[in-house]
């Protein structure tokens, strides 16, 4: 007896049609039934670490789940972002990042071991960083328009720490350098930590400060000149912007955010984001992140993409200008 099998085949291809469909709703229904990792692309202690960190406790009790934090710095955040990239994308697996991983690596990074544009996808920004300039307290300087003029004065004598090359902050110092025509020298760290502690040491002269040195400048251990961004700090009314001394236009502030491998189901990206931005809107939260000198900034995951590549126009002119390349 022969058998036709076209109506079996047909009916097996329309059970896999739906199931295409219905799998994704099905996890997104299920998640989170296990920890989630976020992977910070920096070493403890540095502005990413301490916004992932503050948003992981209220955001573990919102999903019923732990959230664990595992630092993955080096190679820019590349090496943290890799390991990202190349995670299942089931939302498991979180990065936390400065928004240079999207808008100043591409442009500084010939060959990166991933795509961010493709092989990473947006979940929700966490805080708009803004940079202090901050010196060390045995430079004799106390305001801004002084630092300027002593640069002038000793070409070349001075150094400023980054927590690494093609970081915000290293922009900035170069932002810094281009529009007030001065002539300092870089030195690059492996996260904005080791930086500051070089500082308050003494080793270096100064740097752009992603916030976790404003406790140092309240204790007197650090001078802080002015911000690298168009507006005043609420933080400190009295210091003056970059942009106020005469150098129009300067703004080297970044969104840091979270972001997950690409193909991570839509609803699970949903859920992601409105947690996190209802962490945000925490009393506890917000303190925290206004003690790094940052702004709460809760964005929905294409106002974070559209932010990221606006950065991205922004910082890779002077990326061109400067010729900088990354580590």
């Amino acid at each position: 007896m022969k058998l036709n099998l076209n109506p079996l085949r047909r009916t097996l291809l329309a059970a896999l049609v739906a199931s295409a469909g219905v799998l994704p709703a099905a996890h997104a229904q299920s998640w989170p039934s296990k920890p989630i990792k976020v992977v910070v692309n920096f070493p403890a202690g540095g502005a990413a670490d301490q916004l992932a960190r503050a948003v992981a406790q209220p955001l573990q009790e919102a999903l019923g789940q732990p959230v664990v934090i595992d630092n993955r710095g080096g190679s820019g955040g590349n090496i943290g972002g890799d390991v990202v990239a190349k995670s299942p994308a089931d939302g498991y697996t979180l990065l936390m990042s400065s928004g240079g991983m999207v808008s100043v690596n591409p442009h500084i990074y010939p060959k990166m071991p991933f795509d961010p544009a493709k092989d990473l996808v947006p979940v929700a920004s966490a805080a708009r960083v803004l940079v202090y300039l901050t010196v060390r307290p045995t430079l004799p300087v106390n305001n801004i328009k002084e630092f300027m003029a002593y640069v002038k004065a000793n070409p070349g004598k001075l150094s400023y720490g980054s927590p690494g090359n093609g970081s915000s902050p290293h922009l900035a110092g170069e932002m810094f350098k281009s529009q007030a025509g001065l002539y300092t020298v870089h030195v690059p760290y492996r996260g904005a930590a080791p930086a500051l502690q070089d500082l308050l040491a003494g080793q270096i002269d100064y740097a752009f400060d992603p916030g976790i040195g404003l406790n140092q400048v309240r204790a007197g251990k650090l001078k802080l000149l002015a911000v690298g961004s168009l507006h005043r700090s609420p933080l400190f009314p009295d210091v003056p912007t970059l942009d106020e001394v005469g150098l129009k236009g300067f703004d080297a502030d970044t969104v840091f955010g979270f972001y997950a491998p690409a193909g991570t189901p839509a609803a699970v990206i949903n859920r992601l984001n409105s947690e996190i931005n209802k962490t945000l809107s925490q009393p506890a939260v917000k303190e925290r992140i206004n003690s790094l000198g940052g702004a709460p900034l809760p964005l929905t995951p294409a106002q974070f993409h559209a932010k990221a590549m606006e950065d991205s126009k922004r910082f890779g002119a002077i990326i061109k200008e400067r010729k900088i390349v990354g580590d």
